[in-house]
């Protein structure tokens, strides 16, 4: 990942991350709540090498830690998904190219959102934080695995293309 790509990629995730809190988090849907912008981090994260995969997953932590909504300990966020990311990279590498197997990259994304919420829980119980009760928990853990299930079969796409349309010459070969 470039720099330049880099800094492009964080002002991705900054407008998405302003969609977030200003329009989706209002939205009550069924089960429980869904995250825009985890899906839109995870869907790059999952194109990116080992290296692209870990630095947007500490860009995109450290912009989730400033979220006014988030009661979370600053640079949790950043600890989480840097490891989900490093988590990614290693995985990806086994699955292959997810624009060619469209179903699978969907897959992986909710899979990955859901274990991001689950990792998030185990750390906030390391940390001594107060996470509520366990089933309301895990209620919300899948039914954000469910909504991001059902909304990145749309969205992931558009992430490829504007991804594909961001890659210098150098990235493409």
């Amino acid at each position: 990942m470039s720099w330049s790509r880099a800094g492009f990629s964080a002002l991705i995730l900054l407008l998405f991350f302003v969609v977030q809190e200003s329009a989706i988090s209002k939205i009550d849907f069924p089960i429980s709540g869904f995250s825009l912008y985890l899906c839109v981090l995870l869907g790059l994260m999952a194109l990116e090498d080992r290296f692209g995969a870990i630095a947007m997953g500490f860009i995109g932590g450290l912009i989730l830690d400033l979220s006014p909504s988030s009661d979370s300990p600053f640079g949790k966020w950043a600890l989480i998904l840097t490891l989900v990311g490093y988590l990614f990279s290693r995985n990806r590498e086994s699955i292959g190219d997810f624009t060619e197997r469209p179903m699978a990259f969907v897959l992986f994304v909710s899979a990955g959102a859901t274990a991001t919420l689950l990792i998030f829980l185990i750390f906030g119980v390391i940390l001594g934080e107060n996470n509520g009760a366990v089933l309301t928990n895990l209620q919300t853990v899948v039914g954000n695995g469910i909504w991001t299930l059902l909304f990145s079969s749309v969205l992931l796409p558009g992430l490829v293309a504007l991804r594909n349309y961001t890659l210098t010459s150098r990235e493409r070969l």
